[in-house]
């Protein structure tokens, strides 16, 4: 069942007027069973796929507390990540291991070759496989108790707003809303439906017709592409998955506030970043934390004393004058990358940030010396470029294609050729002009809206009858999201 649909939004008014009539101790049996129908409209034989993970966690963290001895709870939390990764490498990497160990055979002239076999990758399994280990590893931490009963990590696990592609959530920001329920508020519920219309706006108005000309722009003969082509292809494409994205999570969240959930925010303006470990603390904030708090950090011999995705990193508990080290740097972006999908190009994309962070460390005194270089609109620039042209990898399907566009922004005979519509690259600009006078425009002139109630209504009545018209006017038959590829 995907957001952008009809079938949703019956079964979403159908959801939230029951789950409002419910006494509270049956609100979340009922919602485990609706995001079972939800997840069921795609795919019933793989829900129990879910339980598998959704099980064996529960037990084995009920384990680990229990257990005084620290050899026993670590063989547990073997267990646990094991079982998690299996299942994820499985159907998620399997093929692409095969492929290329035949690949490998055939180089060394060796007479082995696997047979290779067609698998579904189920909806969502990066994302909650993600929180149920999260769940074990704050048990093991001691940052969490096992929960009691199983309906409510059950309903962590499944929450359908975010089953599928996140935020990716922590058991201690999800499961005290569970056992504590909200009584109905209109500004809870009112809010959730603005975010849910900001989402479709963001979806079909813009998304949806960026991508379309982004299509186009990709089936053209990469060999006669210009720099500024290929500059206008990474635009594009960074703004069509970021709308995408950013669109999901906004109907993520609006459909949680329904029924008086609050999910911390993923997305907070990312293309104004002016370094990319700014960047990564706007884009998808909940994985670039989870990666940060469960890989990161124990890579690098540090351990944190919270788990939550919204207030850093937490206490450091080991020596924080240690020399940095910028192998898990390296390793932490390659796993990331390939944590978004069984392709070269993806590792590529991890390793190509790791790369420019790796810079950023190493020429931060120069930046702490020269007031030149800490000018931010400078900054801003240079990042804008950088994560905008990762985006290639992510788009094309192979690193000879990557390679080959990245070469055009080294042919300067030809820099300024221009491959496409003119309104391509007028488009790309209005898009980026759109992008930052709607983050000075919030930052700015809202606050200043708020100082006049009347004004402040008028402008938002206009803002929501706008959203509303656009929709209906740019829906079209359903586009799947982005990231659920992932």
């Amino acid at each position: 069942m995907i957001f952008n649909s009809i079938t949703f939004l019956i079964f979403l008014v159908f959801v939230v007027f029951v789950f409002w009539q419910l006494n509270s101790r049956y609100k979340t049996f009922f919602l485990v069973l609706s995001s079972c129908v939800f997840y069921g409209f795609w795919r019933w034989d793989f829900i129990p796929l879910i339980f598998i993970s959704a099980i064996s966690d529960y037990y084995i963290s009920k384990g680990i507390f229990k257990s005084e001895d620290i050899r026993t709870k670590k063989i547990l939390l073997f267990i646990s990540i094991t079982l998690n990764l299996s299942l994820l490498f499985y159907f998620k990497y399997l093929y692409f291991f095969l492929e290329n160990s035949n690949l490998l055979f055939e180089f060394l002239n060796l007479d082995l070759n696997f047979k290779l076999f067609y698998i579904i990758l189920p909806f969502g399994i990066s994302f909650y496989t993600f929180e149920t280990i999260s769940y074990t590893v704050d048990v093991y931490r001691g940052m969490l108790k096992p929960e009691k009963k199983f309906i409510d990590y059950a309903l962590f696990v499944t929450f359908f707003p975010k089953l599928v592609a996140g935020p990716i959530q922590r058991a201690n920001e999800l499961i005290p809303q569970f056992k504590n329920w909200r009584k109905f508020e209109l500004s809870f519920f009112s809010y959730g439906l603005k975010r849910i219309l900001y989402g479709l706006f963001l979806k079909v108005v813009f998304a949806d017709n960026i991508g379309s000309i982004v299509d186009e722009m990709y089936l053209i003969n990469y060999d006669f592409a210009s720099a500024i082509d290929v500059l206008t292809m990474s635009f594009l494409f960074g703004f069509q998955i970021y709308f995408d994205f950013s669109a999901y999570s906004h109907i993520a969240l609006g459909s949680a506030l329904l029924f008086g959930i609050k999910i911390p925010e993923n997305f907070n303006f990312p293309y104004i970043a002016t370094s990319l470990k700014d960047f990564w603390k706007r884009w998808h904030i909940s994985l670039s934390a989870w990666i940060r708090d469960y890989l990161y950090l124990p890579l690098s011999g540090v351990k944190v004393s919270n788990s939550s995705a919204q207030v850093g990193i937490g206490k450091v508990l080991s020596d924080s004058k240690k020399k940095r080290s910028n192998i898990p740097l390296f390793v932490t972006w390659a796993i990331m990358g390939l944590w978004h999908g069984s392709n070269w190009t993806f590792l590529f994309w991890g390793l190509f940030h790791a790369f420019f962070i790796f810079l950023e460390r190493l020429f931060k005194p120069l930046r702490n010396r020269f007031r030149i270089l800490n000018f931010k609109f400078l900054n801003w620039g240079i990042t804008l470029i950088i994560c905008m042209l990762s985006w290639i990898p992510f788009r094309v399907n192979s690193i000879e294609e990557t390679f080959l566009l990245y070469s055009k922004l080294f042919d300067f005979k030809n820099f300024f050729n221009l491959s496409f519509r003119e309104n391509s690259y007028i488009i790309t600009l209005l898009i980026l002009l759109i992008f930052i006078c709607s983050y000075y425009f919030k930052l700015l002139v809202v606050p200043r809206l708020k100082n006049n109630y009347v004004i402040f209504l008028i402008y938002t009545f206009f803002k929501y009858l706008l959203l509303i018209f656009f929709i209906i006017i740019f829906l079209k038959p359903v586009n799947q999201f982005i990231y659920f590829q992932f």
